[in-house]
């Protein structure tokens, strides 16, 4: 599904000259544009949310920070996204690579280390009806969906590949998508290790041990060494967390400025467009801390990931109609087998967030 709608995002930004945001700022009225970015701000509160305390829980686990002082100080990555766009946006796409390397070859360690069993691993790539039908299992899908299919990552997308030199004509805006679409292809391909590595690792882990109820990130940190034999395993998990809530960041930061100056074609000074979408993240990790400490923190992650795929229709439809529309895209509209693929995957998406939130309603 990821690939598909980023090779789409890709195919929009580059055949139209408009990102998302701008697509849906040029065909819906005024009213529903700003809804839309709304939608798309809360999203990206939202991913932000789950860096703050996935960066502080990091902190926590490396340095003995308190969780509410390892908030606060997320606070200062903004300073970081702002060097990096002040030396250009290719430094920031040769962090963002190096981020994904440190994390992807973190896990591949654990995995080595954890040594899961091929057949069983095989078996578990199978889709099951059991998760449509279990409220829980469910539930994370979706926030897996939502992490790794980022509405707000479509917008940025969209805009990303028009930073890339090519010219006019249709032979190099061919050429032009169809590198995009590998770039994007290769990210995502890592984004499935890195997932069902956290899974995979989890399972080897923790199934069988005794410990299979492990639900918490501080708990999963604690008994990675002793149950794999080394206090590397620990130490690489935190830093695998670290990496991808600075990861996050730079995403989030730079979809945030797309967003708005897309939809509602504003545009604030980089470090408070920053300070504002963290301060929307930091308070409700206080609030949630506060009340609930550290064992708080883990279902609000769990939630702000389901929270974006309920986000990703907003997204999804919109992207879909675009690029099927001939008088936007020209030559390049999607032929009819990319319409029926595009559409199916945009349906599914909303319909299993419309019946994750009719099970949550049941159960209520």
């Amino acid at each position: 599904m990821a690939i598909l709608l980023q090779a789409l995002a890709a195919r929009l930004g580059i055949a139209s000259g408009r990102d998302l945001a701008q697509a849906c700022r040029d065909s819906y009225s005024r009213p529903v544009t700003l809804v839309l970015w709304i939608l798309c701000e809360i999203a990206i509160a939202a991913c932000d949310l789950a860096e703050v305390i996935g960066a502080a829980i990091a902190l926590n686990l490396l340095f003995k920070l308190p969780l509410l002082w390892g908030v606060i100080l997320t606070a200062l990555d903004v300073l970081i996204v702002l060097f990096m766009q002040h030396r250009g946006f290719r430094y920031v796409e040769a962090l963002v690579i190096g981020l994904i390397v440190l994390i992807a070859g973190s896990f591949a360690i654990e995995l080595w280390l954890a040594r899961p069993e091929m057949a069983a691993l095989a078996v578990g790539f199978i889709p099951r009806s059991e998760i449509v039908r279990n409220p829980d299992m469910l539930y994370i899908a979706i926030g897996i969906l939502g992490a790794t299919v980022m509405p707000h990552n479509l917008y940025l997308h969209s805009s990303i590949v028009q930073t890339r030199r090519y010219g006019g004509s249709f032979e190099s805006k061919s050429e032009a998508i169809r590198y995009a679409t590998i770039d994007s292809s290769v990210a995502l391909m890592s984004a499935l290790f890195i997932n069902a590595a956290i899974l995979i690792m989890a399972a080897a882990t923790f199934h069988g041990t005794g410990h299979q109820d492990v639900a918490e990130i501080g708990d999963a940190y604690q008994l990675l060494s002793p149950l794999l034999g080394t206090t590397m395993a620990s130490v690489l998990f935190a830093v695998a967390l670290l990496c991808s809530g600075q990861n996050a960041t730079l995403t989030g930061t730079l979809a945030g400025q797309i967003v708005m100056e897309g939809f509602i074609n504003l545009r604030l000074r980089p470090w408070l467009r920053r300070l504002i979408t963290r301060l929307i993240a930091i308070v409700p990790a206080i609030i949630v801390i506060g009340l609930y400490g550290e064992h708080g923190s883990g279902p609000l992650i769990i939630l702000s990931q389901v929270v974006l795929s309920l986000q990703l229709p907003f997204a999804v439809f919109p992207l879909v109609m675009f690029t099927s529309d001939p008088h936007k895209m020209g030559a390049f509209a999607n032929p009819m087998w990319v319409k029926l693929l595009a559409w199916s995957v945009a349906i599914v998406i909303a319909a299993l967030n419309v019946y994750l939130l009719y099970q949550t309603f049941v159960a209520l």
